[in-house]
């Protein structure tokens, strides 16, 4: 079950700790992965981690102008292999109450969580439609489901996400490439792991069963998403959250 053995996937922001988690669960299971991000030392080290049918190729996606030069480039991986898997999961925040955000702390997110992810999915479905075989995984949240004080940007370009899967499942399913969400709850990260007892509790409280999220629950349906089980799946927003939004 979920065998990528001879698939080539892309996982943007792999410095993570959920695209490394991504990176690792497609490795695993047979997968060729290009790994991508701004910190290239992290990438170096991920790429030695997971030793063969690993490399990476940088990018700043707040740079749009590397994209098509960028796409390129992990086109000739692997023998020329193409991308199968395309893991949109690179993003930011800037956080602040409606009121105060400022215009800049708006286009940094929408261009980074949104524009960027057009660009991308544009500058690989070519590839896919050649193919007749694509798999399209786009990183959400909770939030741009549910809403979140001090987010509205963020919240905005997430819940654009979802309306620009499902806009692109329709036009490429008759290429037999799928286009689907995971949105995560809260997932235990570095900066998770920085709060209190009490504000963890008050979280805790929210999730019904009763436990944060690790980065491997969100790569486990990356990783269905991907395989050819979820070949009867597009359009479609898998939620990782434990039960604190049931959409």
């Amino acid at each position: 079950m979920f065998d990528l053995t001879g698939k080539t996937a892309l996982v943007t922001g792999a410095t993570g700790g959920i695209g490394e988690a991504i990176a690792v669960a497609l490795h695993t299971h047979g997968c060729n992965v290009i790994l991508s991000g701004r910190r290239e030392e992290k990438l170096q080290a991920l790429q030695s981690k997971l030793g063969a049918r690993a490399c990476y190729v940088p990018l700043d996606v707040s740079d749009t102008a590397q994209i098509a030069e960028f796409a390129k480039q992990c086109a000739t991986q692997f023998n020329n292999a193409g991308v199968d898997i395309l893991v949109n999961n690179a993003g930011i925040t800037r956080d602040n109450l409606f009121m105060r955000m400022k215009e800049e702390e708006w286009d940094d997110v929408m261009n980074i969580n949104l524009k960027a992810i057009f660009l991308l999915t544009q500058s690989f479905i070519k590839g896919m439609m050649k193919k007749r075989y694509g798999r399209i995984i786009n990183i959400g949240s909770v939030v741009g489901s549910a809403g979140n004080p001090g987010q509205a940007n963020y919240c905005a370009a997430k819940a654009g996400l979802l309306g620009f899967s499902k806009s692109l499942a329709q036009e490429l399913a008759s290429r037999n490439i799928t286009v689907n969400c995971v949105a995560p709850g809260f997932i235990r990260t570095d900066m998770t792991d920085k709060l209190n007892d009490a504000q963890k509790e008050g979280i805790l409280s929210a999730i019904p069963l009763g436990a944060i999220g690790e980065a491997e629950d969100i790569a486990a349906a990356a990783l269905y998403l991907a395989s050819s089980e979820s070949k009867y799946m597009t359009g479609q927003t898998l939620h990782v959250n434990g039960g604190m939004l049931m959409v």
